[in-house]
């Protein structure tokens, strides 16, 4: 991956309807090089996927809430069970495998504490094993950003 394909990913991650023409403009590249560059970090698995970000609150899901998780299953039967289920729910938006005092954090994406409790609920009816769950809400965002710094 040179400087141009660093550029291209840079102005997909700001913008990824901006057209191949444009695009191409501002890498100084032809259309057709360009996008065989961009075809080729698809083909790669760098460019994964290109989405619309919508505003959390707009569409009633303004509470981020950060659940830390601490299990007593550590095996890898119990983590594939883990991760399958908690990924399933559509009001968790990420799920990372911690090191240091947590073994799990989820961010949660939720209307309002009630819709949170009915989450938390389902949450550790479905899971077996967790020996510890707790909560912080989110009481604003300072910074979000989506893009990777290239």
């Amino acid at each position: 991956m040179d400087k141009t394909d660093r550029k291209i990913l840079t102005l997909l991650q700001e913008d990824a309807t901006l057209p191949l023409t444009e695009i191409a403009e501002q890498v100084n590249l032809s259309p057709t090089p360009c996008w065989k560059r961009i075809k080729r970090l698809e083909n790669n698995g760098i460019l994964t996927r290109r989405v619309a970000l919508l505003d959390p609150a707009r569409v009633n899901l303004g509470v981020s809430v950060f659940v830390h998780i601490k299990t007593s299953g550590h095996n890898s039967s119990w983590l594939s069970d883990f991760a399958q289920t908690v990924a399933s729910f559509p009001e968790v938006a990420e799920l990372y495998r911690m090191s240091g005092e947590w073994d799990y954090l989820l961010r949660v994406v939720v209307s309002d504490i009630q819709a949170f409790d009915v989450f938390y609920k389902k949450l550790i009816d479905s899971v077996d094993g967790l020996s510890n769950v707790t909560s912080s809400f989110a009481m604003e965002q300072i910074k979000y950003t989506t893009a990777l710094p290239l």
